[in-house]
């Protein structure tokens, strides 16, 4: 009878440890999860930062670049389209565009319009977009090493079978696609 009692007593022992583990995973998958979203969070306020600069830099450069229609039409088509984007995915894919748009806006309007380098109001602006840039880079960089850990987390063994009872879905990394992509909005003239 005593060998009953103690085999009852390490088979309850273990569920509890069990069940334990299980609150544990649980709660670092939440945890880990509002990171990720933490991070999104943070980038998007970044990314709002840069879509209030768009309208002015546009601004700026038409009184120089009248004939130049397409061009700011595409900025401001692209920027419209990100931060009307409801999901991180299209959020991603909308950014992409819009940074596109805008390396092509700058290239095109500061090769054309020399002038426009010396106009106090544009140097502004573009100080202003180079440390928007950065710190967009840098919660990108957050953001991946919150989705990484995430991800990490939810598909090894033996997490990966509370975070599937769950359903704690993995969350995309926000990647460049080429290698174009990877350069930086150049805004130093």
């Amino acid at each position: 009878m005593l060998a009953v009692y103690i085999i009852l007593g390490i088979l309850l022992f273990g569920a509890v440890v069990l069940v334990l583990w299980g609150i544990s995973v649980y709660n670092s998958l939440i945890t880990m999860r509002n990171n990720v979203d933490e991070g999104f969070s943070t980038m998007d306020v970044y990314l709002k930062k840069r879509y209030d600069l768009i309208p002015n830099l546009v601004e700026t450069v038409k009184g120089y670049a009248k004939h130049e229609s397409e061009t700011f039409e595409n900025v401001v088509k692209a920027r419209n389209l990100a931060m009307g984007s409801t999901n991180m995915e299209e959020k991603m894919a909308n950014e992409k565009a819009l940074t596109k748009e805008l390396k092509t806006f700058l290239n095109v309007v500061v090769e054309q319009y020399p002038t426009l380098k010396a106009d106090q109001n544009f140097i502004d602006l573009q100080n202003s977009l180079t440390n928007i840039e950065t710190e967009i880079a840098n919660s990108r960089k957050y953001y991946n090493g919150a989705v990484k850990v995430y991800n990490v987390k939810r598909e090894v063994f033996p997490s990966s079978i509370i975070a599937n009872m769950y359903k704690f879905e993995k969350k995309p990394l926000f990647e460049v696609e080429s290698s174009e992509e990877r350069k930086a909005v150049k805004v130093q003239f």
